[in-house]
């Protein structure tokens, strides 16, 4: 992200975040809200920045109608019940495809020994792991990332994906995915920016914390957008 990259502001709780850490709802030609996470679809459009259970809870209170109606100012609006369903498993579906992208365009890498080398050799930038990958190869790719960073000591570690192997598998287009390691950089950025705004939606779990790039401290639970800033002076509220 660069400091034009337009900034959004989430109906429900008033927070400015770039657009791509947020979700757009579109209205559909009979009135119904549907989630539109790629940002293509015609019209005005609302934006979030929720979890699915602050979702659930303002959808239950009546308050995601009343920001639709002020944001849309049209006529009636019809929030399907599986609303939060459909936004998870889109953003799943854009996560997985922006996987795909980078796959076909040779900047991710599958295969433990492919992985550890690159780690340890200082190029990975990101390092992903399915959700049923075992234990100790984890610490294996992991201890490997932090040596090639020199960032031994430190809580540095592949991102742990609420998904196991097959989906992964499928996704790619490769047989037996249990790790992915991204060794552009600007694949990277991509690919967390697809997963951050995913596991944001889905909600705390400790498999999925933290998601760190090797530019990052240790610290830190989210992904670093470099440059993005200045947000008054591209801020735009519904698109």
């Amino acid at each position: 992200m660069t400091a034009a990259d337009p900034i959004r502001r989430c109906i429900l709780l008033g927070d400015r975040a770039p657009r791509a850490a947020l979700v757009r709802l579109a209205l559909s030609p009979d009135g119904h809200v549907l989630p539109d996470v790629r940002a293509k679809a015609p019209g005005r459009g609302a934006w979030i920045g929720v979890t699915r259970a602050e979702l659930e809870t303002a959808i239950a209170k009546g308050k995601l109608k009343g920001a639709l109606a002020r944001a849309f100012k049209t006529g009636p609006i019809g929030i399907p019940d599986d609303l939060p369903a459909l936004i998870e498993s889109a953003l799943e579906r854009a996560a997985l495809d922006r996987l795909g992208l980078e796959s076909r365009s040779g900047g991710l890498l599958t295969g433990a020994e492919k992985i550890e080398t690159a780690a340890r050799s200082g190029k990975l930038h990101l390092l992903l792991h399915a959700s049923d990958a075992g234990e100790d190869g984890n610490r294996k790719l992991d201890q490997a990332w932090r040596v090639g960073s020199d960032r031994e000591g430190e809580d540095l570690r592949g991102l742990a994906l609420p998904v196991p192997r097959t989906i992964l598998a499928v996704a790619l287009g490769r047989q037996n995915v249990v790790h992915i390691g991204l060794t552009d950089p600007d694949a990277a950025r991509r690919v967390g920016e697809a997963l951050h705004r995913w596991l944001h939606f889905i909600g705390p779990d400790p498999i999925s914390a933290p998601c760190e790039t090797a530019s990052q401290g240790a610290s830190a639970p989210e992904l670093h957008v470099p440059g993005a800033g200045a947000p008054d002076e591209t801020y735009e509220e519904f698109e």
